[in-house]
């Protein structure tokens, strides 16, 4: 084997690149930011029925999944919830359809507790980016169950944005 001096692409594109390339501020240089949100279910809700969480800024962000914490406390037993996000507009000006299941696809209420957005059943690297022009709303699912009074979920959100 050989001793390899290698770099990211974000350390090249300001060190290394000629032009220099700028790295977009949520990726070097962005502010951390958190949306917390608190919801207790006030009526009975059939399945599919879903509750938006908070609505992120327009522009440029990038989601934190590891870093997210969501509460959930169902007491329907054998429930499960997906947590994604509504349409949204994108910096193009095309409609994204909704996606109820992006960050996390069936998550088990009974054991959910608290988890990080996008672990439970992870397809990606828990890092999230969008850019919109009117802001992303994130959504939390009840995919086969009816809501029942007193459910709480509660948490927050952590992103980058420009």
């Amino acid at each position: 084997m050989v001793v390899q001096n290698e770099e990211s692409t974000e350390f090249a594109n300001v060190f290394t690149t000629q032009p220099v390339v700028m790295n977009q501020s949520d990726v070097w240089g962005g502010r951390l930011r958190v949306a917390r949100f608190t919801h207790d279910q006030v009526a009975t809700a059939d399945a599919l029925s879903d509750v938006k969480l908070v609505k992120l800024p327009a522009g440029r962000i990038t989601i934190l999944g590891a870093l997210c914490k969501i509460y959930v406390n169902w007491t329907t037993a054998s429930a499960t919830i997906d947590l994604g996000y509504d349409a949204y507009i994108n910096k193009a000006g095309a409609t994204i359809a909704a996606d109820p299941n992006a960050f996390d696809d069936g998550v088990a209420v009974d054991t959910a507790g608290a988890i990080p957005l996008g672990t439970i059943n992870a397809t990606t690297a828990e890092v999230f980016e969008f850019e919109t022009q009117k802001g992303l709303t994130i959504l939390a699912t009840m995919q086969d169950n009816a809501g029942v009074i007193g459910d709480d979920i509660t948490g927050y959100i952590v992103y980058i944005a420009e």
